[in-house]
């Protein structure tokens, strides 16, 4: 599989430049999904399209399962990649860099380029796989859900069952040294809420606030006594994170307006956690609200789980990532804040997810852009290694292969 990586290194990394030329955003993506799904369909294999969003799966069938022992039974691993980009102007001066005003700012053209040269990896050994592999390629992870789409479409199911093991990787342009696999068993990455809060008050004049009810001070209130809630409430040991990143009221300075929204991002690690911190916050909101003698709406429209990686699993994508790449893995001491819509996946199969650096070499890792900046700049050298680590997963939990260190 090596081999197959080396040879197509040239052709993934053109993959990549077009892909990062030509971003798109949210749950369609027409031009990238089939970019992407042309690739899949010059390997021959079964292509499933998602019915309400732009994304694919593709199954890759082994040919060893006749040759296998009786009581080896017949594998199916899930291999993933995102596809959408963020709404972002590209500043990196690259000579492939967008002009639409999109960026592929958290590396999702190196998910897709790599995930395409893992399918081309394990096309190449397919005869020796006992078992399958699913290509799962969704939209919308940033911030769209894209993955619980694919799901309630029964995508996970394309391949006749539900899948044994389930990978995925993300790269970094920052935080990372080049070269560096990192994970950790358990909590890897935090869930994320949005709560949009509503105030409604009594418009009136900003001279005489005694004839309205001013809904500005309540929303400032909120915000402050959210950040108390966490620090009076909540176990050290089991931290959450909240942030309002939004506040929206009135037009001008002399009018108290009749309502002000706010807007608040909720990361947790944990179930119990999170459902603690969410439900304490809407009674703080409303509680608030009612001692001003206002009432306050509180919308919850946006939610990724935690991702939580299986120990085991993680253990493998150790052993393996050590026999490539020695050296390589960088085991975490804690979860990030961010969150990842994988976290579903991961729900249903037991699997394991790993960040892989595409720092250039010879960049600080520390004081790289770090995704999602403008000038967030992701090194090509990580496209082939996350093509061999993905191939390398799969075959080697199929029994096709054993993984061989890279040169």
């Amino acid at each position: 599989m090596e081999r197959s990586v080396e040879e197509h290194t040239e052709q993934l990394l053109q993959l990549r430049h077009e892909l990062h030329a030509h971003p798109e955003t949210g749950l369609e993506l027409e031009w990238t999904a089939a970019r992407v799904r042309r690739e899949f369909e010059a390997l021959g294999l079964e292509i499933t399209d998602a019915r309400d969003v732009g994304g694919f799966v593709a199954v890759l069938r082994g040919g060893a399962a006749q040759a296998a022992p009786p009581e080896r039974e017949r594998g199916l691993v899930l291999l993933r990649a995102d596809m959408d980009a963020l709404p972002l102007t590209e500043e990196t001066g690259l000579d492939y860099a967008s002009t639409n005003g999109a960026m592929h700012a958290c590396g999702h053209d190196l998910h897709m380029a790599g995930l395409v040269g893992a399918a081309r990896a394990l096309h190449s050994v397919r005869e020796s796989l006992i078992g399958d592999v699913l290509f799962f390629l969704q939209p919308g992870e940033e911030g769209h859900d894209g993955a619980r789409y694919m799901i309630e479409g029964g995508l996970l199911e394309a391949a006749g069952r539900l899948p044994d093991h389930a990978y995925g990787i993300h790269v970094w342009s920052g935080l990372y040294p080049a070269g560096t696999v990192a994970s950790r068993p358990g909590p890897l990455m935090a869930s994320s809420d949005v709560l949009e809060v509503t105030v409604h008050g009594k418009g009136g004049h900003g001279s005489a606030p005694f004839l309205a009810a001013d809904p500005v001070p309540v929303i400032a209130d909120m915000i402050t006594q959210s950040h108390v809630l966490i620090t009076r409430t909540t176990n050290t040991f089991d931290p959450v994170v909240v942030t309002c990143g939004s506040v929206q009221a009135g037009t001008t300075s002399n009018i108290i307006p009749e309502r002000a929204l706010a807007k608040f991002t909720v990361r947790a690690f944990s179930d119990a956690g999170r459902e603690a911190i969410l439900a304490r916050l809407k009674q703080l909101f409303e509680h608030l609200a009612a001692a001003h003698g206002m009432r306050c709406e509180v919308e919850h429209p946006q939610a990724y789980p935690t991702t939580v990686n299986d120990a085991a699993e993680t253990d493998f994508a150790r052993q393996v990532t050590e026999e490539i790449y020695p050296g390589a893995w960088a085991p975490m001491e804690h979860p990030v804040g961010a969150a990842e819509d994988f976290s579903r996946v991961l729900q249903a199969i037991p699997g394991a997810y790993l960040f892989v650096s595409a720092v250039p070499e010879g960049t600080d890792a520390a004081s790289a852009p770090m995704n999602h900046s403008a000038l967030a700049h992701f090194s090509d050298d990580a496209v082939p290694r996350a093509a061999l680590l993905l191939a390398s997963l799969a075959a080697t939990r199929l029994g096709g292969t054993d993984p061989t260190p890279a040169s």
